[in-house]
């Protein structure tokens, strides 16, 4: 197996296709990339932005350059010796009418031949939940109408620019006395439905006289309603999706069907392009969506193992919560790296911080919301359940109760959906991974057992029953295997746990919770305080043994803001009083600002602390004189600030968005950005910050270029990374930017020029001597406690490399050649652990070389350089 050196994530759309990346190559190997690694490219819906929404699982996209322009981009990459990683979509598809397997399941029902390939339940019409109003209310409007398809031998009703196809079946409900019109198609010949009525059309004047037919039928509105009826689906309104719907979707997003990659027929159908290319040599590695999703992760990798072989790089996309092992029986190289900012959060935020950011944040918060972290979690799961995943729930009530009537189980429905969400709330992890055939493993039992045991707590008799018989359903598999419904329950009931832990901690709790923002990250948990060195240290080393060959991401295109704005935001919790203080004064600066909104002050005092962290975050580097960059700011707050409220769900929401409120708040931002006053103070108080987040910054990056794990660099960020939530992060990449500089000075007008070249500079590096970089994790300590820097050595004394890198430098920069001010360094030593004294290294950043002794001084190390790595000679 070919193990990447570094991958680089690449988003296709938007501008960016096979031949633009094939322009990219000879950059990306002066950078040191050895891995291409491509968003989505099968054809997704038209106008996509992400490709998630496939549309056709064995067609790579004409948009992009088709099949041929792929395969082109792969060779430009293996000309060069390096390789590609496809980010494959095994979860779901667009439930979309351009997807022509959905189409085929929309026009026949369940007699398409791909009804099983969907998540389907079949035993009720399949609900189309994409109408604005219900369809008696569009059915009054005139909005849905009989029509002619324009492209199609076919009947359909039309909606807006949308034509449902109606089941061959019917047409004679729409065609009765309008004459004779042939209706001649079956699934398997015909099995979009595109050529029913083929045969009839051909005579001369037959369309003209059949659309003449439909629009006089389109003006009975109770017929219309009749042929409604009688069709294998129903037009529904898109609010009704969280109550009823009869697929499963992929978290609250309607539009992307689930599917059921774990029967073989679906598997070879949605995989046949893919391990095509894989075994002709195009693609080099996969990159598996959302595998929590799916029925079974572990069986369905073994068999994308066992079809692709054992010498493709394959990483999955799974979260991990602190403490949670990653399953090493599963036959991959590990996860996408969410994990390692995590961790990332312990090196570079102060651990003595001592919660006062939380403290200054408490009073702020909506008086509704100021519970304990916990609580406000708990509260945020319950909340999806409730009103967001209302349909899931009820059908996982219904299949318990079902098997609880045949074990004789006194327990009613709503006791049993109680005790569903009391679980799923009570989880501390993303999903288990329970089967009817492996059963549960001593992690998931553990995690169950304590999830009984806290959702017991203050819940009434009957609950605490149905809850015991629940855990029994997913522990005991003598009882599951007597229940024909048990293993669909513990598969659906897995399937839902992870969308409420996603959607109530990433898209909810994060915009709530935001004392300290930089914490409010995928894998992250604002929850609990920084571990500091030595929960990095020991992550590190858990990371060197059990996920060497994962990816170490910093930023992703979900990622709630890039990899330079949050190790600038950590610097708040080395001057938390400042930053608190200052606060008070920009609200003094901005209170002319403030407008009302329902017998209220807006923005919120909470809402606005938001706002003055994410522009932080943001601020570009040339503070308010970089006049394009300050207004290009002011284009992209009101986008951000729109998501943040409505993921919140506090004042304004995706269903119901409270638009005036909305544009308030960001008029606010708009008028604050015009304030000079303010501008100047946000300027000056922000530089320090700004200064210490670049020595961050750099010590990110090089950390993430030398500890265990494959550095993945997401486009654009190896320069400088300032952007927000999505879309904000999913901006085209600079391609004017895609040179590698010279050596640059090391200072803040440089930095991304730097951060630039280091990158390059030791990718390089790694690539001359890989082996110190696949060897042992060993912690350093420094005579400080580890205050001031972070050091670690990679390998043996035989073979090693060593990294020294700065925290805590709110300050203590030097902004001139960005690097620690000599006050800050003095009296600081690195201990040589024995066994490393005495060998010579050299300098990767400057090509100093230094002889090991017992300690070594920080003033020397990071004398002339704001890191710094060494590689024995």
């Amino acid at each position: 197996m070919t193990i990447p050196r570094s991958t680089y994530r690449l988003q296709f759309r938007n501008g960016m296709d096979f031949e633009r990346a094939r322009q990219l190559v000879p950059y990306l190997e002066r950078l040191g990339i050895d891995h291409l690694y491509a968003s989505p490219v099968m054809t997704a819906v038209g106008g996509s932005t992400h490709g998630y929404d496939v549309t056709h699982a064995n067609e790579v996209d004409p948009s992009l350059g088709g099949l041929d322009g792929l395969r082109r981009l792969a060779d430009e990459l293996h000309a060069r010796g390096m390789g590609l990683i496809l980010d494959i979509v095994p979860n779901h598809m667009a439930a979309s009418l351009e997807n022509p397997w959905w189409r085929s399941v929309v026009a026949w029902g369940a007699e398409s031949p791909f009804s099983g390939h969907f998540d389907i339940d079949w035993s009720q019409r399949l609900t189309l939940p994409f109408l604005g109003k219900d369809f008696a209310a569009e059915l009054a409007d005139g909005t849905i109408r009989l029509a002619l398809h324009p492209e199609h031998d076919a009947l359909a009703f039309r909606y807006h620019d949308n034509l449902y196809p109606l089941h061959p079946g019917t047409y004679w409900l729409a065609l009765d006395g309008h004459g004779t019109f042939a209706v001649t198609a079956n699934p398997q010949d015909d099995p979009q439905a595109r050529a029913v009525l083929s045969e009839a059309l051909a005579s001369t004047g037959a369309r003209a006289a059949l659309e003449k037919a439909v629009d006089m039928i389109s003006a009975d509105r109770a017929r219309l309603a009749a042929i409604h009826d009688a069709q294998p689906w129903q037009l529904t309104d898109w609010k009704t999706a969280s109550r009823h719907l009869s697929y499963r979707r992929f978290f609250e997003i309607a539009g992307l069907a689930g599917l059921r990659i774990e029967e073989p027929r679906v598997f070879d159908d949605c995989h046949r392009l893919i391990l095509e290319l894989v075994r002709d040599g195009t693609v080099d590695g996969l990159r598996i969506d959302h595998v929590d999703g799916l029925a079974d992760p572990a069986a369905y990798l073994k068999r994308l193992r066992a079809a692709v072989g054992p010498d493709v790089y394959i990483v999955v996309e799974k979260i991990l919560e602190k403490e949670e092992p990653f399953a090493t029986h599963w036959p991959v190289e590990g996860t996408t790296g969410y994990e390692f900012i995590a961790s990332l959060a312990d090196a570079l935020a102060d651990e003595r911080e001592g919660g006062g950011l939380a403290e200054a944040f408490r009073p702020l918060r909506h008086e509704d919301h100021r519970g304990t972290y916990t609580q406000e979690m708990r509260a945020s799961k319950r909340q999806m359940l409730s009103d967001n995943f209302e349909g899931e729930v009820r059908r996982l009530a219904r299949l318990a109760k079902d098997m609880a009537d045949r074990t004789d189980a006194d327990l009613s429905r709503s006791a049993l959906a109680e005790a569903l969400c009391a679980m799923i709330i009570a989880l501390p992890v993303y999903r288990t991974y329970t089967t009817a055939t492996a059963g549960a493993d001593g992690w998931d039992r553990q995690l169950l057992a304590a999830a009984r045991q806290h959702a017991q707590e203050d819940v009434r008799p009957e609950v605490r029953e149905a809850i015991d018989f629940i855990w029994e359903l997913l522990i005991d598999d003598r009882t599951c295997s007597s229940l024909a419904g048990c293993p669909e329950f513990r598969i659906r009931l897995q399937q839902l746990s992870g969308p409420i832990m996603a959607k109530a901690l990433e898209d909810t709790l994060f915009y709530r919770e935001n004392a300290f923002i930089a914490l409010n990250e995928v894998g992250g948990d604002p929850g609990r305080p920084s571990g500091g060195p030595a929960a990095f240290h020991a992550a590190m080393q858990a990371r060197a043994e059990t996920l060497p060959q994962a990816l170490s991401a910093t930023s992703t295109h979900d990622t709630k803001r890039g990899e330079d704005a949050r190790a600038r935001l950590y610097t708040l919790s080395e001057a938390p009083d400042a930053w608190i203080a200052a606060t008070g004064r920009w609200s003094s600066l901005n209170a002319r600002f403030l407008r009302t909104h329902a017998g209220r002050t807006v923005p919120e005092a909470d809402v606005e602390w938001l706002v003055y962290q994410s522009l932080a975050g943001a601020w570009p580097l040339g503070g308010r004189n970089d006049r394009s960059a300050i207004e290009a700011l002011g284009e992209r707050m009101p986008p951000y600030v729109e998501k943040a409220l409505r993921e919140a769900k506090i004042r304004s929401n995706w269903s119901e968005p409270d638009f005036d409120y909305e544009q308030k708040v960001i008029g606010f931002v708009k008028d604050a950005l015009g304030n000079g006053t303010f501008l100047d103070d946000f300027t000056e108080t922000l530089a320090p910050f700004i200064a210490a987040g670049l020595m961050n910054s750099l010590t990110q990056t090089l950390v993430k270029l030398t500890a265990p794990g494959i550095p993945d660099i997401y486009q654009g960020s190896e320069r400088c990374d300032l952007s927000l939530v999505d879309p904000d992060n999913r901006a085209p990449l600079d391609v004017s930017s895609c040179s590698v500089p010279q050596k640059p000075p090391a200072s803040q007008a440089n930095f991304p020029d730097y951060k630039q070249w280091l990158i390059a500079t030791v990718l390089a590096a790694r690539g001359r001597k890989p082996d110190p970089f696949a060897g042992p994790y060993v912690p350093l300590e420094f005579s400080d406690g580890g205050r001031q820097a972070l050091a670690f050595l990679r390998g043996t004394p035989e073979d090693f490399a060593l990294t020294v890198v700065p925290r805590l430098t709110y300050g203590k920069v030097d902004r001139e050649n960005l690097c620690l001010t000599e006050e800050a360094m003095a009296g600081i030593a690195l201990v040589v652990p024995a066994g490393f004294e005495g060998r010579t290294v050299r300098s990767v950043l400057d090509d100093r070389t230094f002889t090991l002794g017992g300690t070594l001084p920080l003033a020397d190390i990071l004398r002339v350089a704001p890191v710094a790595l060494f590689i024995d000679t």
